[in-house]
């Protein structure tokens, strides 16, 4: 089996990415599972086309997306992707987005192809703050996380796909008043967590049954 973990370059006024830092931190295999990664983009367009390059290359099993979502607490394994672009903050570009659909076309959302609890039951076990999330916010994660979706269900892909969003790292926390982090050595072990449970269940690939609209 094949996984493709993605990650961002820094943007807005951060200088790392801990998404970035951690899935380059990957070893090229767990067990069975080879793994691929990718630094995308964090930019609207830019990043859906840079995945889209990693899969036809690639041709993964599984897919995972990874983000910063700073001032969370936990590891935060996303259930649904929306179909809009609607950005805080410029992006890397100067793109700024408003209510803004990602695919014309597309249903309202779509839903992860994960196992999302079962791998949020496995980090806790391994001693991680972990959480299932119902919301994957606006701007370039929810932008990946739902054009990945909409490339697996329209071109009828054989991947289980979805997003994990990581807490800030100590270093980045330190300059920022108190707000939660995670060491990094942490966030590669929830990474590595996730594509495992998601390797050894087989029977959740995602479907067109995966779309809300």
């Amino acid at each position: 089996m094949k996984a493709l973990v993605t990650g961002f370059e820094p943007f807005g006024a951060d200088a790392v990415n801990p998404s970035r830092k951690a899935v380059l931190r990957l070893p090229a295999r767990l067990g069975d599972l080879a793994i691929e990664t990718r630094v995308l983009p964090t930019v609207f367009g830019r990043a859906i086309a840079a995945l889209d390059d990693a899969l036809v290359t690639v041709w993964p099993d599984i897919v995972l997306c990874v983000g910063l979502a700073g001032g969370r607490a936990e590891l935060s394994l996303e259930r649904v992707a929306i179909n809009v672009d609607d950005a805080r903050i410029p992006d890397n570009d100067g793109q700024q987005p408003i209510d803004r659909p990602i695919a014309a076309d597309g249903p309202a959302a779509y839903f992860t192809g994960l196992p999302v609890k079962a791998a949020v039951a496995a980090m806790r076990e391994a001693g991680l703050p972990a959480i299932v999330s119902n919301t994957a916010g606006t701007f370039v994660c929810n932008h990946v996380f739902y054009g990945l979706m909409h490339l697996v269900v329209t071109r009828h892909l054989p991947v289980r796909g979805g997003f994990l969003h990581v807490p800030y790292l100590p270093s980045q926390a330190a300059c920022l008043s108190g707000a939660p982090s995670m060491a990094l050595d942490q966030i590669v072990q929830g990474i590595e967590i996730v594509l495992r449970v998601a390797a050894a269940r087989t029977d959740d690939i995602a479907t067109p049954e995966g779309m809300i609209s």
